[in-house]
Formats: structure tokens, sequence, C-alpha cells
């Protein structure tokens, strides 16, 4: 039988692997080049997903490419996707990790659907080599 102290520090050990998958995504997008990225802490906000990680490609072979460096880079570490969606034409591509939502999108689909303006009260988490 666990303790709640116990429960506690899984819960706590879960977040922190939320974080570095979230970082470890945005420093993948990053190395292909991706623009704009913002991470954002959804604890407390939303009951789906611990981060999200937004950021634009320059056309649609470059969101592919972003796409598949982060794929590469998580699945190195034995982490795959629940479900991916929108592929082709690579407008916009979410990844669900469950615990990670990564949105890439195109310039236009980045301007209009401005999601990160919907969060605005989520901190932001600081995407660096240094904590990835």
């Amino acid at each position: 039988m666990s303790s709640a102290k116990e429960n506690s520090g899984s819960k706590a050990r879960g977040v922190e692997d939320s974080l570095r998958k979230a970082r470890v995504a945005a420093m993948a997008a990053l190395d292909k080049k991706a623009l704009d990225l913002v991470a954002l802490d959804m604890t407390g906000l939303v009951a789906y997903t611990d981060y999200f990680v937004i950021c634009t490609g320059t056309s649609s072979p470059h969101v592919g490419a972003v796409v598949e460096s982060v794929e590469k880079a998580l699945a190195s570490y034995g982490v795959r996707p629940k479900a991916i969606e929108g592929r082709r034409p690579a407008h916009w591509v979410l990844l669900d990790y469950g615990d990670l939502v990564m949105h890439v999108f195109d310039r236009e689909a980045r301007e209009y659907y401005e999601l990160e303006k919907l969060w605005l009260d989520a901190p932001r988490i600081e995407v660096n080599e240094d904590t990835a």
C-alpha cells in the first residue's frame, strides 16, 4: 500500500518528466529552426495536459521537418505520441503525448489561430540547451 507521501512524490516526478519532455520537444523544434517558439505550463489550467509547446514553420515541408525532429528526439527517450493530427497538408500539426501537446503551425495558421493568446495566464517556461 502506498502512502500519500509516496503518491505525492510520484506526481512531482511525473510533472518533472513532463517538463523535461516539453523541453526536449522544444529544443528539437529549435534545432530545425522553428520560429516563435512558446512553451506554456498548463498545469492547473486544463485537465488534459501539463504543457503546450507552440511553434511556427516557414512552409509545409518545414513544418513536417520540425514534427519529424520532435518525434525522433522524444522517441530516443522511448516516448511516442498518442495521436498526431494534421500531417497532410501540414498547415497545423498537433502531436499529443498526453502530458505534452505540441502544436506546429505554418505562418498563416499561427496568425489565424493565435493559440497562445487563449492562454495568457499560463506561465511560460524557459527553453534552452541547459534546461533540456
